[in-house]
């Protein structure tokens, strides 16, 4: 099953920042071609509206990786992702040139997750 990933909860889903786009029509539109998942927030936020594309388990067989897409702000952007995954997505089809004008690579992320090693320019925890 192909799977999209759909920051929301933070300011990619704020009409405040991208007052043009209907939210939930573009997750309507999406869900059509793919199973989506909401989440909270990507820590991309200069980037908003972001998706990420998941490639199928056959397509990552085949080398597919995620593919992260920036500005998906109007029903044009949203239907290029739609025709993009029903051709195959990653892995199987390739990014067409109007989409990879809105494919970033992510910042790897700057806070270390619970149960994360500290970075190496972060101080460990205190002697005691």
């Amino acid at each position: 099953m192909k799977r999209i990933t759909v920051c929301r909860d933070c300011c990619c889903g704020s009409t405040r920042k991208v007052p043009t786009l209907d939210h939930d029509e573009q997750i309507r539109q999406l869900a059509e071609v793919a199973h989506i998942r909401v989440s909270d927030c990507l820590d991309v936020c200069d980037q908003a509206n972001v998706l990420v594309v998941q490639p199928t388990p056959r397509a990552r067989a085949a080398g597919g990786r995620p593919v992260w897409l920036a500005l998906v702000n109007d029903e044009n952007a949203t239907a290029d992702v739609a025709a993009w995954i029903r051709a195959g997505g990653p892995g199987l089809a390739p990014l067409p040139p109007i989409l990879e004008l809105h494919r970033f690579t992510p910042p790897r992320r700057s806070r270390p997750r619970d149960g994360d090693p500290p970075a190496a320019n972060t101080p460990g925890p205190a002697p005691r």
